[in-house]
């Protein structure tokens, strides 16, 4: 079922060039979007250490927001962008060739069966309307996991729609409509490529909106916490960090 949010045909396959954009980047500067990056890495870390030093493909990441701290860890990276566009962010980690980056197309990447170990896609499978077949490729050329993030349903976004979207975009400014997903679809979308979840990791109880109209992040810190234990983050967190590894 297609989200009422997507209003035409599906997203140009560029759907990871604005998320590579400047633009884009200022949306986690400050603060709080630094607390935003650090919750996101170090839950992704904690996912991806049965697997140490391994080789990474992160799928659209050329926003660049896991990229030095998988360094810092000792992964092996490698950038996918569908256009060399998407490599100008990550400037001299990749002219230092501290990293690798090659461009193609979304829904065909441009590696074998098995080429990585583990593959992530962050910020992207809520903006690309034929989301099954971006998750399918990801699968395909990844040998142990996949890891991605997503909006989920059992939180406030599934309000994201009318007059929460246009706060949202008043906040934020250059907020896209994005597809929310459920639970279910993610699982039997998984499951179609022969995986299974391994692990969930729920980001934050409040909406990053609401934490970037605050200005604060100590008041963002201390009010997720005391979300996380009441367990509120476990049951109605978003956006959802995912990790699943092949059948068997």
């Amino acid at each position: 079922m297609t989200d009422p949010l997507l209003t035409s045909e599906g997203p140009p396959p560029e759907a990871d060039v604005h998320t590579s954009s400047p633009d884009y980047a200022r949306r986690f500067s400050g603060e709080v979007g630094a607390w935003f990056l650090a919750v996101q890495a170090e839950i992704t870390l904690r996912l991806l250490a049965p697997w140490p030093a391994a080789r990474v493909l992160d799928v659209g990441g050329g926003h660049g927001q896991l990229t030095q701290p998988l360094l810092h860890a000792g992964y092996h990276v490698t950038v996918h962008g569908t256009s060399d566009l998407c490599s100008d962010g990550l400037g001299d980690l990749l002219r230092e060739g501290r990293i690798l980056f090659r461009a193609g197309p979304l829904l065909s990447l441009p590696w074998p069966d098995g080429a990585f170990d583990v593959v992530l896609a962050f910020r992207l499978l809520p903006h690309v309307d034929p989301w099954p077949r971006l998750l399918g490729e990801l699968c395909r050329v990844a040998r142990r996991a996949v890891v991605v993030d997503y909006p989920t349903r059992r939180s406030i976004n599934v309000l994201s729609g009318g007059a929460l979207f246009r706060a949202k975009k008043g906040v934020e400014g250059n907020t896209r409509p994005f597809r929310v997903f459920s639970e279910g679809e993610i699982d039997r979308a998984f499951d179609a490529c022969s995986f299974s979840t391994t692990a969930r990791q729920p980001e934050f109880t409040l909406p990053m909106a609401l934490h970037r109209a605050l200005g604060k992040a100590g008041l963002s810190k201390t009010l997720e916490g005391v979300a996380g234990g009441l367990g509120l983050t476990r049951i109605l967190g978003s956006p959802v960090i995912r990790r699943a590894e092949p059948h068997g």
